[in-house]
């Protein structure tokens, strides 16, 4: 008997262990295809446009225009990583910098729609839905903030779009430092975007082949990053919850890492958020802990865009990799400058705990607020800055 048993327990391993292969294989294999689906993009944008990108995106011209693209894409989809990941693909196809800065600003907004709906499991709870309510809006309030400071910002002076670019030269050919040359990605992507759009060639018209490859390629996006997010859910909460519960009550500098790493790990800003909201509404963490935790998440969240942009060839890939680059400026100076000033950093706070204070009161606010902030105000912005002719 104790034989059978030592050789069970010798099986148990081994099975656990093959378990783990087969998924982070999975792991591996989304990857890939999200970098196939990248290039899609990109490929399927240029053979349909041609020389007429720019055009084909007047309407997104304006500003406001963009962010609101950005956050009611990313509230529809559920995912920034998703949202940003197209807008890399369709900067290689064309779109112009310029244009997708305010779509990418407007991605950090339509993100934070996840956690706020979380927190509304806590609505019958009084004090833990006042706390839980209060964790989740102050990321909304957060990248609100960001946009009102850098949007003007960039406007005026385009800072992110030069800073971005400096750095996207370095690490595409400009300067000594180039990594070009070792950009292992783009030989093992490209192939198979090539043998996609030779098999369409002969049986449709270039712009149709072109917006099948782009329809294609969203398509590819949205299910292997949603893939993606649940596989490495399985593979990296229990571990996630384990860093949160060490590392969150340890100070901001301790919070704004782990979010960091840990939206790192899940791919999703989302999820980590998500996981802290409902810590924050049992009193486990206060607002003041979460909130760099928040932050973290944002710039963690990064990182899809950034590898997607590894996917990309062509002379627009320096474009790609620079609108990648704006992203993670964005997300570090929004941290530099709006927590590293006491006005500014207490800004969202006092706005989560006033809207929390009357969501309590009146539940209905909570329904208004996501509408509102989400959708409403959105397509109002854009009515009114299209009768002013922005």
């Amino acid at each position: 008997m104790s034989m059978h048993t030592g050789a069970f327990s010798q099986s148990e391993p081994s099975g656990a262990s093959r378990t783990a292969f087969r998924e982070w294989l999975t792991v591996a294999v989304l990857v890939y295809l999200l970098l196939v689906a990248v290039a899609m993009i990109g490929t399927g944008f240029k053979t349909a446009a041609g020389a007429n990108a720019r055009e084909l995106f007047a309407f997104a011209g304006n500003p406001v225009t963009g962010i609101v693209i950005g956050t009611i894409a990313t509230a529809l989809i559920q995912s920034s990583s998703t949202v940003t990941s197209i807008i890399v693909g369709l900067v290689a196809g064309g779109l112009p910098v310029g244009i997708a800065i305010p779509m990418v600003m407007g991605a950090n907004i339509g993100t934070t729609i996840t956690n706020t709906i979380v927190s509304l499991g806590h609505v019958r709870e009084g004090d833990e839905f006042k706390r839980a309510y209060e964790a989740a809006t102050i990321h909304d309030f957060f990248n609100l903030l960001c946009v009102v400071i850098f949007l003007p910002l960039e406007l005026m002076t385009g800072m992110l779009a030069r800073s971005a670019a400096f750095f996207s030269t370095m690490f595409d050919g400009g300067t000594s430092l180039s990594i070009k040359q070792l950009n292992f990605v783009k030989p093992i992507v490209h192939p198979v975007v090539d043998v996609f759009q030779s098999a369409l060639g002969p049986l449709m018209p270039s712009v149709a082949t072109g917006l099948f490859m782009i329809f294609t390629g969203v398509i590819l996006i949205i299910a292997s990053i949603g893939f993606l997010g649940r596989l490495l859910k399985q593979l990296m909460v229990g571990r996630a919850k384990e860093i949160l519960h060490k590392s969150v009550g340890r100070g901001p500098f301790s919070g704004l890492v782990s979010g960091t790493v840990l939206t790192v790990l899940v791919q999703s800003s989302s999820t980590t958020t998500s996981l802290v909201v409902p810590l924050a509404g049992n009193g486990v963490f206060s607002l003041r802990q979460v909130y760099p935790f928040t932050l973290g998440a944002n710039i963690g969240t990064c990182i899809t865009a950034l590898l997607a942009a590894t996917a990309v060839s062509g002379p627009n890939s320096v474009f790609a990799l620079q609108i990648a680059l704006v992203h993670l400026l964005y997300n570090i100076l929004g941290v530099v400058v709006i927590y590293g000033i006491p006005f500014l950093r207490h800004i969202p706070l006092r706005a989560a705990e006033r809207l929390a204070e009357a969501t309590v009161n009146n539940k209905v606010y909570a329904l208004m607020y996501i509408v509102g902030v989400f959708f409403l105000i959105p397509g109002v912005l854009i009515a009114v800055s299209n009768w002013l002719g922005f």
